[in-house]
């Protein structure tokens, strides 16, 4: 089993951000299937938004001890999701699923190639990979650097992780007016937002975006969101 201690002080934060996570939710619920592993769970502020039906089995893999107990203390989530410490490598090879999910997480995994590639090995045919991660390199902020990101992501780096087994489904930019949130934290050299910050963008600018970026095609946004499916 992988010991693992997450540097990043954001979970708190952003556990709060309702609206932008039931935005992807949306996105990505008709994806999802019966069987779901959900890498880097945290402390399980997103598992608490996605897991809002009757699946057959929603897995949870977190390396880090601490951020485990916080997650079962949490009696909103759903008792059907089983949390586990480790990593994808930490699962024994026969385990399937229909969807394995990397909500923010991708980012913070230096060899994600080999990643993808493992994850693709635990996929059903016909299973899906679903990322999410923050967009643009151009981006990169001491916010990202104090919580541990590697990089951010563009369409054709997350083209790149494209394996022979997967098919690309979609490739889509999300949260237009959120870009222009990101883009102050860039100027402001900011290492953490504040949590009225938080409250401004998820109650103000995350509404507008889900309106938006439909209209300008999901090509602009601060994060981007990725489903491939197992060939």
């Amino acid at each position: 089993m992988t010991n693992y201690s997450y540097i990043g002080s954001e979970l708190e934060l952003f556990r709060a951000a309702k609206n932008w996570k039931n935005y992807y939710y949306h996105m990505i619920r008709r994806h999802l299937g019966s069987e779901i592993l959900e890498v880097g769970a945290g402390i399980g502020g997103t598992t608490k938004v996605l897991c809002r039906q009757s699946y057959k089995r929603w897995l949870c893999l977190e390396p880090d001890a601490e951020l485990i107990q916080r997650f079962k203390a949490d009696s909103e989530i759903p008792t059907l999701c089983e949390v586990r410490q480790g990593i994808l490598a930490d699962l024994p090879v026969d385990q399937r699923f229909d969807a394995i999910l990397y909500i923010d997480v991708l980012e913070h995994i230096e060899a994600d190639q080999a990643e993808v590639q493992r994850a693709t090995a635990y996929l059903k045919p016909g299973g899906v990979l679903i990322v999410l991660a923050p967009a643009h390199q151009w981006l990169f902020s001491p916010f990202d650097k104090s919580i541990g990101h590697y990089r951010r992501y563009n369409k054709a780096m997350l083209s790149q992780l494209t394996t022979s087994d997967l098919t690309v489904v979609s490739l889509k930019y999300l949260d237009s007016v959120g870009l222009l949130a990101s883009l102050s934290n860039r100027w402001l050299k900011q290492r953490m937002p504040t949590p009225r910050q938080i409250k401004l963008w998820d109650t103000w600018m995350v509404p507008i975006s889900k309106v938006l970026d439909p209209m300008l095609q999901y090509t602009i946004g601060k994060s981007i969101l990725g489903v491939w499916c197992k060939n």
